[in-house]
């Protein structure tokens, strides 16, 4: 009788875990608006979300979402506590050698944004504070090509802690992406794009992927196959009109 329930729970903890293999936990960082925010329900919204949710429909997957600071998500992948991170992410050769990375879903490109009318150029901001999120590669981008010029960045938890100092006047400008720039100037008076889109394949311009654990190849596979199914049966599309519309 114990010979027998003892074989029944090992075949039920074989069933379950069976059942857990195609599980996948998804890690971003909810306060990036239009690509990922937690709404007034305290549910994760975005464009990044919702396409990770058509990926894991059509790669029958089940899913499930989870919320850190940006600057934990790398590491969290590499000691295996999520298995993907969807964060408006750009694909950098720095970030490659850590983590595999999905075909682009988005491309991308990065702008400044301050008060209107005080700043004529990005050469302007000389000696001025900019904020930028912590961890990212617009907060590398200006340490390693604009400081020695005298610009100053300071590193917020996220960009929209950074929108807000600007807002407040205890920063002179943002530097984040254009589309996440775009979607707060138009809830936004008096602010505008300084200079123009800085694109550049070391830092972004390459566009967004999503990143997997390092050798993960199979849940590569099936989030590329994915990502070409959406794209041709219009879901893609579709997401990117929502948030992103002409």
């Amino acid at each position: 009788m114990k010979k027998t329930l003892l074989s029944l729970a090992l075949l039920a903890a074989a069933g379950s875990t069976a059942a857990q293999a195609d599980e996948v936990k998804f890690v971003t960082n909810a306060a990036y608006p239009p690509f990922e925010f937690v709404d007034d329900n305290n549910e994760m919204q975005g464009f990044d979300i919702d396409l990770a949710k058509a990926l894991c429909e059509v790669a029958e997957l089940e899913c499930s979402f989870h919320n850190q600071a940006f600057d934990s998500l790398i590491p969290s992948l590499k000691f295996k506590r999520y298995h993907a991170a969807i964060a408006a992410m750009d694909i950098t050769p720095e970030r490659s050698e850590q983590v595999d990375f999905s075909d682009i879903y988005y491309e991308n490109s990065a702008v400044f944004v301050a008060p209107a009318g005080q700043f004529s150029a990005i050469e302007a901001l000389k000696d001025k504070t900019v904020g930028v999120q912590n961890g990212t590669s617009h907060q590398k981008y200006i340490q390693d090509k604009l400081e020695a010029e005298g610009l100053e960045s300071r590193a917020y938890p996220s960009v929209q802690d950074a929108l807000l100092d600007l807002s407040n006047g205890r920063i002179e400008a943002v530097f984040a992406d254009t589309a996440v720039v775009g979607d707060w100037l138009a809830k936004s008076e008096g602010f505008e794009v300084v200079g123009e889109a800085i694109t550049d394949d070391n830092y972004f311009g390459t566009g967004f992927g999503i990143a997997v654990t390092k050798g993960n190849q199979a849940l590569l596979d099936k989030l590329n196959q994915g990502l070409a199914e959406l794209k041709a049966n219009g879901t893609y599309d579709s997401l990117y009109g929502k948030y992103f519309p002409k």
